[in-house]
């Protein structure tokens, strides 16, 4: 069935680590042998093979209205004439950070960088010259990137491979990263008491994307919120995968949430390698050549990824019922897939906001990375592979909130809940 990805994978592994270049697509979680993809169109993906799947990945979160949608594709055939990189200023650079503080609350000042690790790498270290303190707080199973501060009780693929520690993060970084329980208020209190004045930082991703999706309990950020106000503490909101996705303005809109700093990734250049780091005008002032925060790179600002990004997030702006429709799309899942697996009398839970989802096998709510580690993982393994022979492509980690784009239509969704009615009556 995968004979073509199969010889691909194999020839990978004699020239690439594990024979990927991002540790969650070898498939090690689920088995198996991964998926190599020739092309993506509107909702589907197509391998080597000649197979198509349904979609529910959308590049990890920017695809929002689908695969080579075709004013993005064209905009970037246009700018690609024109050189794919200068390593100069230029007039779309402007544009694209007035666009972005257009539509998003709180952001005064935006700094383009080239992937969503890097814009939070760089918020840490913009946090810890704002303040002078060196410690941070994020929470057990989010993820950030893979920058050594945040490799400290990850989520993503460090949470799928089950890897504690990471050999290269040194013992002092690692001292300086301080974690809690998502939802967890109190054990955030307590920390920073015991740690007062010495905090710089509480990076957060608004709602878990990778440990499964997982929504904050009421009062959890507004109480994040209010902590950093009385403690001179950063709040830093990552909004790589909620930015421009549960609304226009990101989870701050969606949930009302101030932000003192936040981070984006892919989906402001409409998937290609990009990323950005903005907030209060007072705290990014402290960046260079304003201040002494250093942080650079030559293709920061692409021109090929900020007219990518610039063409999707406009269509975002001005046509905000595409927000209604795709929460519509995902209701409409979540409702078919609850009826099918309530008549399947296994436990189960769906966590769900906006257009993002994930089903846990589990007794109880997932709130938190204990409670998602704490469901019956082996049985997403099964039901991850169940799937994907009848076209539908999830994350292959139970540790990854699945995405949905404006492309899919009803029969796309209709094909996807009787593929699980198949899936469970095999499992």
């Amino acid at each position: 069935m995968y004979e073509k990805s199969q010889q691909l994978f194999e020839r990978a592994q004699q020239s690439i680590p594990g024979g990927v270049n991002s540790p969650v697509r070898a498939f090690r979680s689920v088995g198996g042998t991964p998926i190599f993809i020739q092309k993506a169109e509107g909702p589907y993906l197509y391998d080597v093979d000649g197979r198509r799947y349904i979609d529910y990945i959308a590049s990890w979160g920017p695809m929002i209205l689908g695969h080579a949608w075709q004013p993005v594709v064209k905009a970037i055939q246009e700018y690609a004439a024109y050189s794919t990189s200068y390593g100069a200023p230029t007039q779309l650079e402007v544009e694209m950070a007035e666009l972005i503080i257009s539509m998003t609350p709180n952001v005064d000042l935006i700094r383009m960088v080239s992937s969503g690790t890097e814009a939070c790498m760089s918020a840490i270290r913009l946090a810890r010259g704002y303040t002078g303190r060196n410690k941070i707080i994020k929470f057990e199973g989010h993820y950030h990137g893979h920058a050594d501060p945040f490799l400290v009780k990850a989520g993503s693929g460090v949470a799928t491979f089950n890897i504690q520690i990471v050999p290269g993060v040194t013992p002092g970084v690692s001292q300086d990263t301080l974690t809690a329980a998502y939802n967890d208020l109190e054990a955030v209190k307590k920390i920073a008491a015991a740690h007062k004045g010495e905090i710089a930082a509480i990076i957060v991703e608004p709602v878990a994307g990778n440990m499964g999706c997982i929504l904050p309990g009421p009062g959890f950020l507004e109480g994040l919120r209010s902590l950093c106000d009385m403690e001179g503490i950063v709040l830093i909101l990552d909004e790589v995968m909620t930015g421009f996705r549960l609304a226009p303005g990101g989870a701050q809109e969606r949930l009302g949430i101030r932000a003192d700093l936040l981070t984006y990734g892919k989906v402001i250049g409409g998937g290609m390698p990009v990323g950005a780091f903005g907030g209060r005008k007072e705290i990014m002032q402290q960046v260079a050549p304003l201040g002494n925060v250093y942080q650079a790179g030559t293709l920061s600002g692409n021109p090929i990824a900020m007219i990518a990004g610039y063409t999707l997030l406009r269509e975002l702006k001005n046509n905000p019922s595409i927000y209604r429709e795709l929460e519509e799309k995902t209701i409409y899942l979540r409702d078919g897939l609850d009826k099918v697996l309530q008549a399947w009398g296994q436990p189960y839970q769906i966590n769900q906001l906006g257009s993002m989802i994930s089903v846990h096998f589990s007794e109880h709510p997932v709130i938190d990375f204990a409670s998602a580690s704490a469901a019956n993982n082996q049985r997403f393994k099964l039901f991850f592979h169940a799937l994907l022979k009848r076209g539908v492509y999830l994350p292959p980690s139970a540790f990854e909130s699945w995405f949905l784009n404006n492309a899919l239509q009803q029969k796309d969704l209709d094909d996807t809940i009787r593929a699980v009615k198949e899936s469970l009556e095999e499992l």
